[in-house]
């Protein structure tokens, strides 16, 4: 057994194809299908159906192929061990990052990350939760930022910072007098919302209690990948929505009239960062964070008079 057979056997499982997993191993597909054959007669057991297709892994092959990611990693981590005896920080950083997150916390830390960390490449990629937790675990990213807690007790999560939720738009005449406003304020049949597989969504759901209410009953049936897509429909008065903190900084004079803050105590989603449990570029992650708490809002980093709205629906 050596640590190419078990990069083989992974990039086998990833892409569940011969030739697919041998061009991304930059070999031929009949050396990868031989080192492959090779390890399962040496461990006397069969790592992948190959009657089936696309090919897949035998029960005892997953448990074989979620240990050679561990192996992988810890020996990817001796390369590590050197970098921080060295104090380096270096090397390529594969980021995912929730859509109706990116548009507005990249711009405040990117620049500078950049600037200060010369030898450093970052991969960035926009991606839903549930992708983001996929790739996670088969190591096509290295570190994610997203509302948190996933509930996964294979990722390891730190907070980063509290993002309020706000209501964009307008209200009834009985609401827009308040100065702290209530769920109940919000008509749903005018709420806009981004689409499945968004965890802001859920959250939304969560926080206006939309689960008890039929979908059917929307005058406005909209959703968006975007947020702002979602704001310029408010903007020409076709309903209203919730916006988290980041968005709101960026509104002119005029959009931020029709911000209405809830009352306390005030509906935040946690923001953090999510990596696999054996993630190994310890620098790169501190380096990455430090970058982003740096600019982000003293008021943002605090947890007080706040409620924690859960990313599951």
């Amino acid at each position: 057994m050596n640590i190419q057979q078990l990069e083989y056997i992974v990039s086998l499982d990833k892409h569940r194809h011969f030739l697919k997993a041998s061009e991304a191993c930059f070999i031929t597909q009949a050396t990868l299908s031989g080192m492959i054959k090779k390890l399962e007669d040496e461990l006397n057991v069969i790592l992948f159906d190959r009657s089936k297709q696309p090919v897949r892994p035998t029960d005892i092959g997953m448990k074989i192929i979620e240990q050679a990611k561990i192996a992988l990693q810890e020996t990817n981590r001796i390369k590590e061990i050197i970098r921080e005896e060295t104090g380096e920080v270096r090397g390529d950083l594969r980021i995912g990052i929730i859509p109706s997150l990116a548009p507005y916390l990249l711009p405040l830390f990117i620049k500078d990350f950049m600037a200060s960390y010369k030898e450093v490449k970052l991969v960035i990629n926009e991606l839903t939760t549930e992708k983001i937790q996929e790739k996670l675990k088969d190591g096509s990213i290295d570190v994610a930022i997203l509302a948190i807690p996933l509930l996964d007790k294979g990722l390891k999560e730190e907070t980063l910072f509290y993002e309020e939720f706000y209501h964009y738009g307008d209200l009834n005449a009985a609401s827009a007098k308040k100065k702290y406003i209530v769920p109940e304020d919000i008509n749903p049949n005018k709420l806009l919302l981004l689409e499945e597989g968004h965890c802001l969504r859920n959250q939304i759901v969560n926080l206006c209690e939309l689960r008890t209410k039929g979908a059917s009953d929307l005058k406005i049936d909209y959703q968006s990948g975007s947020i702002e897509t979602l704001k310029q429909m408010v903007d020409l008065n076709m309903g209203t929505t919730i916006l988290p903190e980041l968005t709101v900084l960026a509104l002119n004079k005029e959009q931020k009239n029709k911000i209405s803050r809830f009352v306390s105590p005030y509906p935040v989603r946690e923001i953090g960062l999510v990596y696999y449990n054996h993630f190994v570029k310890k620098r790169l992650i501190e380096a990455l964070k430090k970058s982003i708490l740096e600019t982000i809002p003293d008021t943002m980093l605090l947890k007080k008079n706040m409620s924690i709205i859960p990313v599951k629906q």
